[in-house]
């Protein structure tokens, strides 16, 4: 379908993730629409991304079959510490302690708008609250930098969700595997103690540890709102989990994937990365604007966390 052919076709209810034609909310309000607002109206879906069409950027996307099984890199996509490359998955860790690893696409996007669809596994021999610690994905500044954030560097520029297994707050009121969204300028350091509450734009609770069916999650950035959707109930659907307005994001950054283990451990394997680019008008302003200059924030000054976002 031609880029001037897309309707955006707007319904109440869930997207479904149809083969190929996964489904995701719509554009939706500008980023100056009040969070409150989305919280009011719900979610929204469109029937979008031709996950068969020419709108797939295979530059930037991980699919089988994949190349370079059993070398230390492979086209596009570099990765280190305990990844490993086999022909049916990506292993970021082991079910061993104390092991850090991730890949990263080594092409910078361009990209204003897109959609990356996730098709991940974490599982491993632990039992409740014996196993840890998750995996990070990724679209930041720097690449291939370890670092104690699941693998990755602290004080990143960028955007990061956190798919966290094991918490490590005894206080804390959420149920655990638990994914939570992060917006940072270099400025904020991810609280591991806290499990990174005092940063957290928004979050949802995520039951995808060791199920023994496929689980996908879908990031979706597009005119400053950031949608994150999950289909883990193997019934072939998008359930939503964060969406927020009023989110500044460069391009020219890099898309990557990680996790860490500690004194708890688990496989966490990454089946697929697809990057869908959006196909969406913007005003004469907006292009007019270098986005490779903008600095990653938040509009909105007090997060749901009760924090101040630069």
């Amino acid at each position: 379908m031609a880029a001037e052919g897309w309707i955006w076709r707007w319904r109440w209810g869930w997207g479904r993730r149809c083969p190929g034609r996964p489904g995701l909310p719509g554009p939706g309000p500008g980023p100056t629409t009040p969070l409150l607002l989305l919280l009011f109206l719900g979610p929204v879906a469109a029937d979008i991304t031709d996950g068969n069409s020419e709108h797939l950027k295979r530059e930037h996307s991980l699919i089988k079959p994949y190349q370079g099984v059993g070398s230390s890199s492979m086209p596009l996509w570099d990765f280190q510490g305990s990844t490993i490359l086999t022909s049916q998955y990506v292993r970021l860790t082991p079910d061993e302690r104390s092991k850090e690893g991730s890949i990263w696409n080594h092409q910078p996007c361009f990209l204003k708008d897109w959609e990356m669809h996730v098709h991940f596994k974490v599982h491993g021999t632990g039992k409740k609250n014996l196993h840890g610690d998750g995996i990070a994905l990724w679209y930041t500044r720097d690449r291939l930098v370890p670092g104690p954030v699941f693998g990755s560097k602290d004080n990143f520029h960028g955007l990061a969700i956190f798919l966290d297994t094991y918490p490590n707050d005894e206080t804390t009121e959420r149920v655990f595997p638990y994914i939570s969204v992060m917006v940072n300028n270099g400025s904020l350091s991810y609280d591991h103690s806290k499990d990174g509450r005092w940063t957290e734009l928004a979050g949802c609770t995520a039951d995808f540890r060791n199920r023994e069916h496929d689980t996908f999650l879908a990031v979706r950035y597009s005119r400053g709102r950031l949608t994150v959707m999950t289909d883990l109930e193997d019934k072939n659907e998008w359930k939503n989990c964060v969406d927020i307005t009023g989110v500044r994001l460069p391009t020219g950054y890099y898309f990557g994937a990680s996790a860490g283990t500690g004194d708890l451990s688990d496989n966490h394997d990454i089946i697929s990365m697809k990057l869908f680019q959006l196909m969406v008008e913007h005003t004469p302003d907006e292009e007019n604007i270098d986005w490779t200059k903008i600095e990653p924030s938040v509009n909105f000054l007090k997060s749901p966390k009760g924090f101040g976002v630069f």
